[in-house]
């Protein structure tokens, strides 16, 4: 298998885009990646997407986007998991690369959500979920990590307050990322004060959606000139049940467990190696949750480390350094993309305000559904 590295990257500022169609917010993440690779032709297409037929009216996204873009004739292909759909795209795109079957790959992920009333989009995310036993008996995303959360609070004794750092840090970081969605820092007071959807989640525990795209372009890493060359050490995934109440402990995520163990020896690093960690904050159980099961924080110990202010920038485990997914946004299916691009950002020394001094491995982990389908992705920094 070949040494594949990230040659370019783009994204969309992630709102409500009144004004810009599915594919012209598609299509701006892939201009902007391939002007910042200097590329004008790739040999393939993936887009990463999961609600385009229920919200858009439109399947067949690979080719409808290669149209678009003037990739006409080549390999171009939707690659859906849910919320997970950005990644799993980028690690089809990966295998493609590494394996020799193409020499280049331009990977989008992307999301159109605010064309639709609120209602259609809740129904459509549910879709995600056990249809027979968890959506068909009316429970949304919200409600399913209201449970477990409830759940974690009383094994492990935690109050509601102490998730507001997840919330704080994220606010904070995102008010220097020009792409995030929202631009306004909280504190305890407005966390703890804020509008309750699903107790004990509150707006400052959920993550905003939004329309939005981001992409990035892959090639053999012995092709790539440009320094620093940001190099792709690890690709791993793995599921769990799609129901979290099939699950022997619904209080860990075990895809996350399985595919950060395998992504760690695939880079030859621990979690102590890691400079940056782009996790999943849907929701702020999420974070904690996704710290836990990586092997950044004992079992019921992953709000300790937001707490003592160990999650920001200049903290040991830094984490949604450009807003994550409560603050930057969360377009569904383009959400794994942002973080590959906020990666590639951090160890290329862009990211302003919230650089991480120094950071030179970096990881992303997208996850699908309530846990369900987890990837984890490791990015290295070669001088």
């Amino acid at each position: 298998m070949r040494q594949v590295a990230i040659i370019g990257i783009g994204q969309t500022k992630i709102d409500e885009h009144w004004d810009k169609s599915l594919r012209e917010i598609g299509g701006d993440a892939a201009f902007a990646a391939m002007q910042d690779a200097g590329m004008e032709k790739v040999d393939s297409l993936y887009v990463g997407n999961m609600l385009s037929s229920m919200l858009s009216g439109q399947n067949q996204l690979g080719t409808f986007f290669s149209d678009w873009i003037g990739l006409w004739k080549q390999e171009a292909v939707k690659i859906e998991a849910a919320c997970g759909s950005g990644a799993a795209a980028f690690r089809s795109a990966l295998m493609a690369v590494a394996s020799g079957d193409t020499d280049s790959a331009l990977v989008v992920g992307v999301e159109k959500m605010s064309d639709k009333a609120g209602r259609d989009v809740t129904a459509a995310l549910a879709t995600a979920a056990d249809a027979d036993y968890e959506a068909e008996q009316g429970i949304t995303f919200v409600g399913i990590n209201a449970l477990v959360m409830r759940r974690y609070m009383h094994e492990f004794g935690w109050k509601h307050e102490d998730f507001a750092p997840f919330s704080i840090n994220a606010h904070a970081n995102a008010m220097h990322n020009p792409y995030a969605r929202l631009h306004e820092k909280i504190n305890l007071e407005k966390f703890e004060n804020s509008s309750m959807v699903a107790t004990p989640i509150n707006l400052m525990d959920a993550s905003p959606i939004g329309d939005g795209a981001a992409a990035a372009i892959i090639v053999p890493a012995e092709k790539v000139m440009r320094k620093p060359k940001i190099v792709v050490a690890a690709s791993a995934a793995a599921t769990d049940t799609i129901a979290v109440h099939s699950r022997k402990d619904p209080l860990f995520l075990q895809a996350a467990y399985s595919s950060s163990r395998r992504a760690y020896e695939m880079a030859g690093v621990t979690p102590a190696d890691i400079d940056v960690f782009e996790l999943h904050d849907a929701f702020s159980i999420m974070a904690a949750l996704s710290l836990e099961a990586s092997g950044f924080a004992e079992r019921g110990q992953g709000v300790r480390l937001a707490l003592e202010n160990r999650i920001s920038p200049q903290g040991d485990v830094p984490v949604c350094t450009r807003g994550g997914l409560k603050a930057r946004g969360h377009p569904v299916g383009a959400t794994g993309m942002y973080q590959i691009v906020e990666v590639v950002q951090q160890l290329r020394g862009e990211c302003g305000e919230t650089q991480v001094d120094g950071a030179r491995i970096g990881m992303a982990q997208n996850i699908g559904g309530s846990g369900a389908t987890i990837l984890t992705h490791i990015l290295k920094k070669e001088e």
